[in-house]
């Protein structure tokens, strides 16, 4: 009893209240944008028939949920860490099998009564959890390459599996661990091809093809002679020509034989080869606009009118930014990117400060992961980034979303508690 008396004494308040006000603002986003008063002559906050009821359930279970974390005993996060990550492989296979499909993605379980279950967020977690624990293994290294092998396995298959559930969002979230591997000692070079790759397929889009071929091999050719008789470097630069060359000749047939449309749409509205305000720019047009006439200040609560008659589509979940943008405005918008910068920088820091592998590793793949979900999510509602639909962490409308990301946060939170012990 008093060993937890003394973890409750190391409880990071900072932590807590940037989970509890981006909780508020994001219940108070959900109710503005989805109340209906002409519909509900009634007001109950727990009106499960609304998006705000539900929400509110949800927050006070992942409330629940956090409460469980702080305590338990520490190590059976530690023991959890392979059984689960097999649960949650076996949930996306089920998923397959039975889901149910919501905005032609396949990747809800639907548990009765309105209740959806969507696995694809709890995986997230459970790779977290296995790669903090074989990091953490005295004979695990990364000089190994199999041991590298065996960690990129471990990333791509749960990201394989939700691509085949047609969910290329939060498939793309898988970045987030390798984000995490560059930080452990990947070799620059491959953390530059990925981006390199992403740039270069977009370029394919614009450019002709022999076009783009001709730039690629003349700048090939130049770093050759430059690098002289460096040998390694050469042999890079000759492996990221070939690697160039299949991207670019492969790129067409991915974006029309394996995009779906509305994939394609969104792709030639971003790099500007299309833009129909009625078609397939309509979400990010009205996103831009319920953002822009927020202003400085914000119109106020209930006050948006984009946000509140259903101009902007999916305004509680994937543009909930948007209607925090027209209601709260510059200042409120700002505030809220801020309580994610906080949170990011101060996860790294705790990660800097454990004693153990294990914790180090798991704050990083949550710091990480929530990084990747704040920048695409924002960068969506602004035009900067394809409309992907992934949830933006603790504010967007979703119950696995929701206590998913409580389970992180909070696991993060319990670790950091034992920072000076050895897992």
């Amino acid at each position: 009893m008093k060993e937890k008396i003394i973890h409750t004494h190391r409880l990071d308040y900072l932590l807590i209240f940037a989970y509890l006000i981006l909780t508020i603002i994001g219940w108070i986003s959900i109710f503005a944008s989805s109340y209906d008063p002409d519909k509900f002559t009634k007001f109950t906050l727990f009106n499960l028939n609304t998006l705000y009821g539900k929400q509110l359930l949800w927050i006070l279970m992942s409330f629940i949920l956090a409460v469980v974390i702080l305590i338990l005993d520490v190590k059976f996060l530690v023991n959890m860490a392979i059984p689960f990550y097999w649960v949650t492989i076996i949930l996306l296979v089920l998923t397959l099998v039975i889901g149910t499909i919501i905005a032609g993605n396949k990747g809800w379980i639907n548990l009765g009564n309105g209740i959806l279950l969507q696995p694809t967020e709890f995986v997230k977690y459970a790779v977290s959890l296995v790669l903090a624990y074989l990091l953490n293994l005295p004979a695990f290294n990364l000089e190994n390459k199999k041991n590298i092998y065996l960690l990129i396995a471990i990333v791509v298959l749960p990201t394989f599996i939700v691509l085949l559930q047609n969910d290329a969002g939060n498939a793309v979230v898988f970045i987030s661990f390798f984000f995490l591997f560059y930080r452990l000692g990947l070799p620059a070079f491959f953390f530059f091809l990925f981006f390199y790759a992403i740039v270069l397929f977009f370029l394919s889009l614009l450019i002709k093809q022999y076009v783009l071929i001709s730039i690629i091999t003349l700048l090939m050719i130049l770093s050759t002679i430059l690098l002289n008789k460096n040998r390694k470097a050469i042999l890079k630069i000759l492996i990221s020509w070939v690697f160039s060359i299949v991207l670019i000749v492969s790129t067409n047939y991915v974006f029309f034989h394996v995009l779906k449309k509305h994939q394609q749409d969104r792709i030639n509205v971003l790099i500007g080869r299309e833009y129909d305000e009625r078609g397939s720019a309509f979400n990010i047009q009205q996103s831009l606009v319920a953002i822009g006439s927020g202003g400085l200040t914000g119109k106020g609560f209930m006050q948006g009118t984009q946000t509140r008659y259903n101009f902007v589509p999916a305004q509680a979940t994937d543009f909930i930014f948007s209607a925090i943008g027209e209601q709260l405005g510059f200042i409120g918008s700002t505030f809220v990117i801020l309580l994610y910068v906080l949170i990011i920088l101060r996860m790294f820091n705790l990660a800097e400060k454990q004693r153990s592998t294990f914790s180090t590793v798991f704050i990083y793949s949550t710091a990480f992961i929530i990084f990747v979900h704040v920048v695409i999510n924002i960068g969506m509602t602004l035009s900067l980034v394809p409309v992907i639909g992934i949830p933006l962490p603790f504010v967007s409308y979703g119950g696995s979303s929701f206590l998913a990301f409580t389970l992180m946060y909070f696991t993060v939170i319990k670790l950091n508690m034992h920072k000076n012990e050895v897992l």
